[in-house]
């Protein structure tokens, strides 16, 4: 069952999910699970930003890994790098404009875009982004329909951004996607459950953790 604050938003049952996310068609999607994201040393910890609820994601995403392995799904580990040469023009604009001068500065190639907790295996797939669609200007639509994947079941950070583009964006290149509502996060209160709600009106159906792990186990 999805946790208190996700309760009027559709899950889609473990006993009807197994046929849904067949393990030779899915893709278990980490999102951003980096360094600057959620390391207590990284950027956003540095700057004091609460991340309980990103650890706790993380913690389910840990889970659904180990049972994506065994049950020979395949991983697809996104990340954001950075370089002072990728940074666009219309985001240094944006930054500026709301009084951030500089505030793209995120997920620099080193340490702030290393992985965070969880790491790729060989045979995972990899895929690095400038920005928070993780099929914009990358190869990884073409890796997945090499492996023949056309279910994609997305993890990790932030809902509201990252993840909320990785969605809508598997979604208009005809993938049939599916958020885990209780390993995605936020870092402000409401966001992860404004989009989660969103989401699952327009593209996405909404599954736990435990309804994923028992549906693999099947």
């Amino acid at each position: 069952m999805p946790d208190a604050a996700l309760v009027d938003i559709p899950h889609v049952a473990a006993s009807d999910l197994a046929g849904m996310i067949a393990p030779e068609r899915t893709a278990l999607v980490l999102v951003d699970i980096q360094n600057d994201w959620a390391a207590p040393e990284g950027l956003l910890g540095q700057h004091g930003v609460d991340l309980s609820a990103p650890h706790a994601a993380i913690d389910k995403a840990e889970e659904l890994v180990a049972a994506a392995r065994a049950a020979g799904v395949t991983l697809a580990f996104v990340r954001v790098v950075t370089t002072p040469e990728t940074d666009s023009e219309a985001l240094k604009t944006f930054y500026t404009r709301r009084g951030e001068p500089g505030g793209q500065v995120i997920c620099r190639k080193g340490y702030g875009a290393d992985y965070y907790r969880l790491l790729p295996e060989p045979g995972d797939i990899e895929v690095e982004k400038v920005l928070y669609d993780c099929f914009h200007g990358t190869d990884f639509e073409a890796q997945l329909n090499e492996r023949g994947i056309d279910t994609l079941l997305i993890t990790g950070l932030s809902t509201d951004c990252c993840v909320d583009a990785a969605a809508r964006s598997a979604f208009h290149r005809n993938f049939n996607v599916f958020v885990v509502s209780d390993a995605t996060a936020a870092y402000e209160p409401g966001l992860h459950e404004a989009t989660l709600k969103v989401l699952s009106k327009n593209c996405a159906l909404m599954v736990t953790t435990q309804a994923a792990k028992t549906a693999w186990a099947q």
